[in-house]
């Protein structure tokens, strides 16, 4: 059987999980929610990137990713200016982008990703 590991763990949750070789990052929310939907999404993309790194792997080992949009009609082309501009050369994951109804009023944009560990 193999091994879970769970990091930034707390009662409710876990910021990522990794079992068989993926690590699965929970849904990343800005901590700064004053910005506008490209300051969030790149403070978004950073935690993943931690949360990836902490796990053993990086942005080009990316599966998928699921993004959640406060607006979509409004903030969708800041997101993907950013998104784009963040993803490895020739690694896009599969993706889905929605538009929801987020948990608190001022989070523009959650994501949610997948990737295989490098370890």
């Amino acid at each position: 059987m193999s091994k879970i590991e769970r990091i930034s763990t707390d009662k409710r949750r876990s910021r990522a999980v990794v079992y068989n070789g993926i690590v699965f990052v929970g849904g990343q929310t800005a901590d700064d929610r004053s910005q506008d939907i490209r300051g969030q999404t790149q403070q978004v993309l950073a935690k993943i990137e931690r949360f990836l790194a902490e796990a053993g792997t990086e942005k080009s080992r990316l599966l998928s990713a699921q993004i959640w949009i406060r607006d979509i009609a409004k903030d969708f082309a800041g997101m993907n200016e950013i998104w784009d501009a963040w993803t490895a050369p020739n690694s896009a994951p599969t993706r889905a982008t929605a538009q929801c109804t987020m948990g608190a009023p001022d989070v523009l944009v959650e994501i949610v990703v997948t990737a295989a560990v490098s370890r």
